[in-house]
């Protein structure tokens, strides 16, 4: 056992000159014994052992010693503030306010959210996990529609679905206002949410973006009243007068269906051709009859239309932004344009 009392010594002098005690613990003494268990006769190969761990255990107890040392940790009163506890010079540096703002997509949420409760529209939350009876049942989509088909839709092995847009609220806000109509108001509602769709990501495509849903229900409501909203609420969030325009489309829960176009923005103008001066910027159409069945509303007596819309886009073609994935970039140098 004298070389383990021999390392012990050198280890020791060794310790005392260390700036990081815990290099002691791999100090190459410490292997040379180890490596050397192998070589002790038979008989004294665990009592050798023993005391070699042992010895290691007296090093730990010498780190851990030295260590207490050195951390001096003081009593504080963590109920008082904390500029009670440290002096002038100890106080940390904290950020301006001027050097932080609002997320660009969230400041324009909240704009076109205000703009349309100024037009009397209620404004309701949507979900980022659904089922398919909202997704498409309450829909109208036939059972073979392609949208069914994972390749285009997030599904889980438990058949729940991350909505693809934010039409999945239709059913739920004309079941819930659906009272409105008995005292002769309408059923005037929009949804802002996440919706995800299984998309290659370029330019102008995300899979995962910001859509805003409007349903308006009452008596009497025509493709005139379509027209006249989007209409109102473009002229408002643009900031000019801009020429509107319907093409026919398809969608399943609306019937007639369209494409809502409008004259492009000043911020993207580029020259006066027939070609740069419509944008496509929405579906929309006059809520099918079934949709309004399936929601306990009669549609021989109410008719309604709705809409949903890409914010991203709005967002868009109001800056002048040419690449969608911007906005999930977190780049500072885009962000900071929107302060």
């Amino acid at each position: 056992m004298g070389e383990i009392e021999q390392a012990r010594e050198a280890l020791k002098q060794a310790f005392e000159k260390l700036d990081d005690k815990k290099q002691i613990l791999r100090a190459p003494e410490m292997k040379a014994l180890f490596d050397g268990i192998r070589n002790v006769e038979p008989e004294k190969r665990g009592e050798y052992g023993k005391a070699v761990n042992e010895l290691k255990l007296e090093l730990q107890q010498w780190v851990d010693s030295a260590t207490e040392q050195e951390t001096v940790v003081e009593e504080i009163d963590v109920t008082a503030p904390w500029d009670t506890n440290i002096t002038a010079d100890q106080r940390p540096t904290f950020f301006s306010a001027e050097q932080g703002s609002e997320h660009p997509l969230v400041t324009e949420m909240n704009y076109i959210c205000d703009i349309y409760q100024r037009m009397g529209f209620v404004v309701e939350e949507s979900r980022e996990i659904d089922d398919d009876y909202h997704m498409f049942g309450s829909l109208n989509f036939p059972d073979d529609h392609p949208a069914r088909d994972d390749y285009d839709t997030f599904m889980t092995d438990e058949g729940l679905i991350a909505p693809a847009h934010t039409s999945t609220m239709q059913n739920r806000v004309l079941q819930k206002y659906r009272e409105n109509l008995d005292r002769d108001e309408p059923i005037a509602v929009v949804v802002p949410d996440r919706v995800f769709r299984n998309e290659d990501l370029d330019a102008t495509h995300e899979h995962t973006f910001y859509q805003i849903e409007g349903v308006y229900v009452g008596k009497g409501i025509t493709v005139g009243n379509l027209i006249a909203t989007l209409g109102a609420f473009m002229n408002e969030y643009f900031g000019q007068e801009l020429k509107t325009k319907l093409q026919p489309f398809y969608f399943p829960f609306t019937e007639p269906s369209f494409e809502f176009a409008i004259e492009r923005p000043d911020a993207l103008k580029k020259d006066d051709s027939e070609e740069q001066k419509w944008l496509e910027l929405l579906g929309c159409g006059m809520i099918h009859p079934n949709v309004l069945r399936e929601a306990g509303i009669d549609p021989e007596v109410y008719t309604g239309f709705a809409w949903g819309n890409g914010i991203e886009r709005m967002v868009m073609m109001k800056h002048g932004i040419e690449d969608v994935r911007h906005f999930e970039s977190a780049n500072l140098k885009f962000l900071r344009q929107f302060k």
